[in-house]
């Protein structure tokens, strides 16, 4: 690992824990809650607070680093060797309802390439990590996804887009063919902590419609590094924007495929 790169990752992780810091301290505390792109698209000030900590400290360390953040406090930096992808609290509506399921995100892309993930779960007090070529880590543990070659003995999970009530793309098939076959599957609502899940053996796959670059970035290299396969939902590579994903041990990639294009 070089040392830019060592640094990167350091700083990552250490804003990440600040972040998740403030989501811990205001977990089930009164919130001002608002809507977004639809009913269900919520946020919260702790969702700008987080975002505000992270870009400022990108800002003041890495001042020609470009940022994407989901909150919008981002900027564009042309010709910029480094970008950070964040999503300051992934799972806002669980976080907005006391369900204990969500985590602070941060991917950094070097010339448009995966190369530092970081994902923080700060009631678990779980810190994921990965670096390009260095595998994917959970504290000093390192990780690596599960052996299960079997569809009827995996736990599987996905999620659902935020205009799943309006649209018939909704993924409601998707998941009736896999609770068919596989042995369970879950929906808890963190797209960014499902990957860190299939990284670290927990889930043996996850699929999700309609995300965003913000929701996979760091997940998606833990989910490599750790010797799982990502995709789109079609088998192709990868989405820059994050709008489809899906993520196995590798060994199971091809029967969930199956049952997501329904053959």
């Amino acid at each position: 690992m070089t040392s830019v790169v060592r640094d990167v990752l350091s700083l990552a992780r250490r804003i990440a824990r600040e972040a998740g810091a403030i989501q811990r301290e205001r977990f089930e505390t009164g919130l001002q809650v608002e809507t977004k792109s639809s009913s269900i698209d919520l946020v919260t000030e702790v969702d700008r607070a987080c975002e505000k900590l992270i870009v400022s400290a990108i800002e003041r360390e890495r001042p020609g680093d470009g940022v994407l953040a989901e909150e919008g406090h981002g900027r564009e930096a042309p010709g910029s060797e480094w970008r950070w992808v964040i999503d300051p609290l992934d799972g806002t509506t669980n976080f907005a309802h006391g369900y204990p399921r969500f985590c602070v995100s941060i991917g950094v892309e070097r010339d448009g390439v995966r190369e530092v993930g970081v994902v923080y779960d700060p009631l678990l007090d779980e810190l994921y990590h990965a670096v390009r070529g260095g595998g994917a880590w959970l504290g000093e543990r390192r990780l690596a996804v599960s052996s299960r070659d079997q569809l009827g003995r995996a736990l599987v999970a996905t999620g659902f887009a935020y205009d799943v009530h309006r649209s018939s793309h909704d993924n409601a098939a998707c998941f009736a063919r896999m609770l068919k076959a596989a042995r369970g599957i879950r929906r808890d609502g963190s797209a960014a902590l499902d990957l860190c899940y299939v990284a670290a053996g927990r889930l043996d796959a996850y699929w999700e419609h309609k995300l965003h670059a913000w929701d996979i970035a760091a997940g998606a290299l833990i989910v490599e590094e750790a010797g799982g396969r990502v995709t789109a939902v079609d088998g192709g590579p990868l989405p820059a924007d994050g709008s489809s994903v899906v993520a196995t041990n590798g060994l199971l990639h091809e029967p969930v495929m199956e049952r997501i294009r329904g053959t």
